[in-house]
């Protein structure tokens, strides 16, 4: 049965996802011991095994945490600006330039590169395409709810152009943060924008 969001067995399961979280990123996947994370949550050792089965059920659970949260984290950078297409794609894309720099976790999920843990590798990489997807089709709602009457597929290939594009500059940046996400949103702008009818 699927614990509810806020559940006590909820807020369970995240706090010991939590502590995993704190200790790969402090230590790398192969420093983490379920012991260590149960002691980091505050619960027993059994209590770690007893919620996710084994170390790859953690990792499992680790990544789809990481997977959710960056997905609604875009979202939320899209809404907030509404109908401003070049407002909303930069506050994603340089939210997205800005994680992935700071966040060891998400750069391989979002990269499926191997600068983490081999064992935990096959987790992030499951995700990778996924989150891609989940990303663009983020980009992709938005964008029809405020380019109505555009071409869905001329959409559809903007809204994956601008996302692998980010990925490409997550790989290999090549410019400061600002800047590659000023050229991008202008970009975003330009293949959006031409997905719209004539007038």
């Amino acid at each position: 049965m699927t614990a509810t969001t806020g559940s006590p067995r909820q807020r369970l399961r995240d706090t010991i996802v939590d502590a995993a979280r704190a200790r790969t990123i402090a230590a790398g996947w192969d420093a983490v011991r379920m012991g260590g994370v149960a002691t980091a949550a505050g619960v027993s050792r059994q209590t770690v095994y007893n919620e996710f089965g084994s170390k790859a059920g953690l990792a499992e659970a680790l990544a789809r945490r990481e997977v959710d949260r960056f997905v609604g984290d875009v979202r939320e950078a899209l809404d907030t600006h509404g109908s401003d297409v070049r407002a909303g794609a930069y506050a994603a894309i340089a939210h997205t330039l800005a994680t992935a720099s700071d966040n060891p976790l998400v750069k391989a999920i979002l990269t499926s590169g191997r600068g983490g843990s081999d064992e935990l590798l096959p987790y992030l990489t499951t995700r990778a395409e996924m989150v891609l997807t989940e990303a663009s089709g983020a980009l992709l709602g938005w964008a029809g709810d405020h380019l109505p009457g555009a071409d869905p597929n001329a959409l559809a290939f903007a809204a994956d152009t601008i996302v692998r594009l980010v990925v490409s500059h997550i790989v290999l940046p090549g410019a400061p943060i600002e800047q590659t996400a000023t050229a991008l949103a202008n970009l975003a702008v330009h293949l959006f924008t031409a997905a719209r009818p004539p007038h």
